[in-house]
């Protein structure tokens, strides 16, 4: 297991935003970099994946992830991910950008919470046409002779990209029945949770937070999650323990005290619960993993 570098600082295409876009027409890896990518690696930056045209396969945080024709994928820094070996005849836009390039733009994006837990978004004409456009207006700015006096420019195309994204994450008529208010309160429980994950908050804490009762949190997580505050809980943990030991070199005990469990033999035994195996057999399993690829 390896953690990617921070491919951005490498071949960033403007000199104050971190920011890469590439291309079907324009490819900006070199293959040896791609090569070491098809391995398991943790994300370092925000990464999208327009398709345009044919399909792609993904594995992200241990998952196998399909984007057809007319669909978005996107990736949020530490997730586990390993692009598809192959190279088909896609038509396709790729952008790349970290944290300080994201705080320049005018507003924050709920999707990027992903409360549906659905990071791929369906995209219909109207939107797929706008995208498209977008994406070929910021890279024709990046490729440009002046790219880097376009700053304002490339702010404002990346925000019109993210915008679109945001609106066609919600816009989804399995979702219109959620209110603004409960969606919101969502939303902010999510956000209580990757702010707090290794502080392990009681799930009373976390309900004052919002300003709500206890049975009232439960009915919000269970309304969009389909589960318990506390399962809801225990899955992410779960998760970020999984991600941590893709490329961890410290023991499972540190690695409990990490993650904010005082008691290292019930971390390897809630471990085992969830994911079925031991801490031992997935870190095998793992090894075996660094010399597979998604096709």
């Amino acid at each position: 297991m390896w953690n990617a570098p921070n491919l951005i600082n490498l071949f960033k295409q403007h000199e104050k935003l971190n920011l890469v876009l590439h291309s079907h027409n324009n490819h900006m890896l070199p293959g040896e970099v791609y090569n070491k990518l098809l391995q398991p690696h943790r994300m370092a930056n925000y990464f999208f994946i327009f398709v345009d045209k044919g399909s792609t396969r993904h594995l992200v945080d241990m998952n196998e992830i399909s984007v057809h024709e007319g669909q978005i994928l996107f990736l949020l820094p530490h997730q586990i991910h390993v692009p598809p070996a192959s190279k088909k005849a896609n038509e396709y836009y790729k952008i790349s950008f970290d944290d300080s390039c994201l705080k320049l733009l005018p507003k924050w994006y709920p999707f990027l919470i992903n409360p549906f837990n659905s990071q791929v978004i369906d995209l219909d004409a109207s939107a797929r046409n706008r995208l498209r456009q977008s994406f070929v207006m910021l890279e024709e700015l990046l490729l440009s002779s002046n790219k880097n006096n376009n700053t304002s420019l490339l702010i404002a195309w990346l925000h019109t990209i993210m915008t679109e994204v945001d609106q066609a994450y919600f816009n989804n008529p399995l979702k219109k029945d959620y209110t603004n208010n409960s969606l919101a309160q969502y939303i902010q429980f999510k956000q209580i949770v990757e702010q707090e994950l290794t502080e392990q908050p009681s799930i009373d804490s976390i309900a004052k937070k919002l300003s709500i009762s206890t049975n009232s949190l439960y009915a919000l997580v269970k309304q969009y999650a389909g589960i318990s505050p506390k399962e809801y809980f225990t899955n992410r943990i779960m998760l970020e323990a999984q991600r941590l030991l893709f490329y961890a070199t410290t023991s499972a005990k540190e690695l409990a005290f990490e993650l904010g469990f005082s008691d290292p033999d019930y971390f390897s035994r809630l471990f085992k619960k969830h994911t079925g195996k031991s801490i031992t057999l997935f870190l095998e399993e793992v090894q075996d993993l660094s010399g597979k690829n998604v096709n």
